[in-house]
């Protein structure tokens, strides 16, 4: 039966959308290259080596909220979704943004006590709030003017004087001045707003006040409301607190920084029209533009009161005796908007990120998922697990028996792990429980074939793979069938291309294995080594040199070991021009930029040949590379039926795993990487 298309995924965001990270907000098109760590839920996760990175350019949408938060975004992003709400939970779930219809709920990003570092002081933030709400710009200075009497100003006088006092270099600053007008208080500053972009004539939060620290947002957030916001309702009606202002895309801006606070607010679009205002006197009549208001709800009005707050006394006040008013708890945020309308956008350039574990981050306030990785059903899962090969030879020989045993285990597990997983929505658990799909593969297949003293780039290493992987494949169907037995088949059995029963509609699968081939000490899935001995990054400027331990126990072995061989090796990461080594052991201990992309090509190609899902694998070239090359390598796959390729030319990214020695330097490696077995060694220095 027809139950889905298989769904491989390249979502892409585009470079404008903001990102919170540790060191403040920025907009995506900044952190190309550059690892950080972004925000979702109030905590951060680290993404990987690469960063955002470009993905082309695509075709594009706008989702845009009611609540006024908005995304730009490839049709096959997938964003977090309201599958089910109750009054006590809400079912979550993925769903690609083209599928979005008016009306769907989309899941916003709870960053309550979120903290970050960056650009920017409470104190400059206030008085630049201060400046947006209410001031006059000229050339030469920006005129903070404060209305009313005085006893319901002095807070806010107060706190105005000592950020400026904090500021260095303000010659012309000389306290308020009491003008002729009866309330009115003036300070004159010299324009510090040009520092974040803000200029004369150009009056509008700008891009560059996101870009700040969370003290910042704070100080910037208390001064505009202090400046534009009030407090109104009661408790039939409920209250609220407000912010008008005649910009949209600054509301739009202030609404993204009071959710990376953890407050949702919504904007309401024309609220005031556009008209004619008259003084209070009469004595003038102004042209007015169309106002747009922010509302703030909900619990939301009590993260503000906390963190924010007001200086202005009459407002902070009221927002006190509001809060206290309520005799009941205030109804919490579901942190949940309504697609108000998507538009298309058109074609512009496009990023992606990837953040192993969570596998998603806050984008403009909106949880969206980053890069895909297994192709699977639409909602989906499947168990993967890795032998480690390295563990499955016997005196130079592989274990044929413990290999069995260790498949038969495995695939009994994952099955398992169906089964008592608990499952976050219906429709995954649903399509998991009906195709049972799991993922057997491996890892430390170099390390196998370096104690078999086989060279990876070899006719025996292909001999060597294929039979392996041939051996797992059918031992781990049968295993599979003999379940189908004992529990019974994958409900989705009828109409699959099986034609004897069996449990779990797929099996093998070969992953990357980059975090668990660290945690087990061997080299990644399929891979070659990378290295032989190198310098290991660790705990923020820590070194550690690191040698594949097979070679340490060959070198010791034959005589040939000493540390300062080791402290040689590390500078080049391979062997291959050390003359103290023997030629076999240099063949054998073949690291990965020295193997020509035929036999990584041929390599996964033999892997694929027994696999039900696909086969992870790069194709290492090296600097030089060129595009026939490349070229060559994709032919090549693509004539030995890989399902998949990746090729990677060195040195093409601005950081990576990996940096190979010249003789001088050491090969270094990331606290991540995971091309060899690594074991410590300690030589003197």
């Amino acid at each position: 039966p027809h139950i889905g298309e298989i769904e491989s995924t390249n979502p892409c965001i585009t470079g404008d959308t903001f990102i919170i990270t540790t060191e403040g907000a920025f907009q995506v098109k900044e952190l190309v290259g550059k690892q950080t760590k972004l925000a979702l839920n109030g905590k951060f996760y680290a993404t990987g080596k690469e960063g955002f990175y470009k993905t082309g350019v695509k075709k594009v949408i706008k989702i845009i909220t009611d609540k006024g938060y908005e995304i730009k975004l490839t049709e096959d992003h997938a964003v977090k979704c309201v599958i089910k709400k109750t009054r006590y939970n809400v079912y979550e779930a993925w769903k690609k943004a083209g599928e979005f219809k008016e009306g769907d709920e989309i899941i916003l990003s709870n960053n309550r006590g979120l903290i970050w570092y960056g650009r920017g002081t409470f104190e400059q933030g206030y008085l630049l709030g201060l400046l947006l709400g209410d001031c006059t710009f000229k050339k030469e200075a920006g005129i903070v003017e404060i209305w009313g009497k005085e006893e319901n100003v002095r807070s806010v006088l107060i706190e105005v004087e000592k950020a400026a006092k904090t500021l260095h270099h303000r010659a012309d600053f000389h306290s308020f001045i009491h003008v002729a007008s009866p309330g009115s208080y003036r300070m004159k500053l010299l324009n510090i707003a040009a520092e974040f972009g803000i200029l004369p004539g150009n009056k509008k939060v700008t891009e560059e006040l996101e870009k700040t620290s969370y003290e910042f947002h704070i100080g910037f957030l208390r001064g505009i409301f202090d400046a534009n916001g009030t407090v109104t309702g009661d408790i039939k009606k409920g209250t609220s607190i407000r912010l008008w202002l005649k910009d949209l895309s600054a509301l739009k801006t202030i609404s993204r920084m009071l959710a990376r606070l953890g407050i949702i607010s919504k904007i309401y679009e024309n609220r005031k029209n556009a008209g004619y205002l008259s003084e209070e006197h009469g004595y003038k009549t102004y042209k007015i533009k169309a106002g747009h208001e922010l509302v703030i709800t909900n619990d939301n009005i009590l993260v503000f009161a906390i963190h924010i707050g007001f200086s202005h006394p009459e407002k902070a006040e009221k927002l006190n005796e509001k809060i206290k008013s309520y005799k009941r708890k205030t109804n919490r945020e579901r942190f949940v908007a309504k697609v108000k309308r998507i538009e298309s956008v058109g074609y512009e350039e496009v990023y992606d990120v990837n953040v192993p574990g969570i596998n998603a981050f806050d984008a403009n306030a909106i949880c969206v998922h980053n890069c895909g990785e297994q192709p699977l059903l639409p909602y989906e899962s499947c168990n993967l697990g890795s032998i480690n090969l390295a563990k499955m030879v016997k005196n130079k020989e592989i274990d044929w028996d413990k290999l069995e045993k260790t498949i038969t285990i495995a695939v009994r597990f994952l099955d398992n792990v169906i089964d008592v997983n608990k499952y976050p929505i219906e429709e995954i658990r649903s399509i998991t429980l009906a195709n049972r799909k799991i993922g057997l593969g491996v890892m430390g297949f170099a390390d196998m074939l370096v104690q078999l003293g086989i060279p990876y780039n070899s006719e025996e290493a292909l001999k060597k793979g294929e039979e392996i992987m041939r051996f797992i494949q059918e031992k781990s169907h049968a295993v599979s069938e003999k379940l189908a037995e004992e529990k019974g088949e994958f409900p989705n059995f009828p109409g699959s291309i099986y034609h004897k029963p069996i449990r779990n509609a797929t099996v093998t699968t070969i992953a990357p294995t980059g975090s668990i081939s660290i945690i087990a000490g061997c080299s990644s899935g399929i891979e070659p080594l990378f290295a032989v001995s190198f310098v290991r990054n660790v705990l923020e400027g820590t070194k550690l040199i690191e040698a594949n331990p097979y070679f340490e126990k060959v070198a010791k072995e034959q005589g040939f070991y000493s540390e300062a061989l080791m402290m040689k090796i590390a500078k080049q990461g391979g062997v291959k021009d050390i003359e103290e080594i023997p030629e076999n052991i240099k063949q054998v201990f073949v690291t990965a930029f020295e193997i020509e992309p035929q036999w990584h090509v041929r390599m996964q190609a033999i892997f694929q040949k027994y696999c039900d899902n696909a086969v992870s694998k790069t194709i290492n070239l090296s600097h030089d590379a060129n595009i026939k090359d490349v070229e060559k390598a994709y032919m090549l796959a693509y004539e030995l039926k890989c399902k998949g390729v990746t090729v990677y030319r060195y040195g093409s990214k601005s950081k990576q795993v990996l940096y190979l020695g010249n003789g001088e330097m050491y090969v270094s490696a990331d606290s991540e990487y995971a091309g060899g077995c690594p074991a410590p060694v300690c030589p003197g220095t």
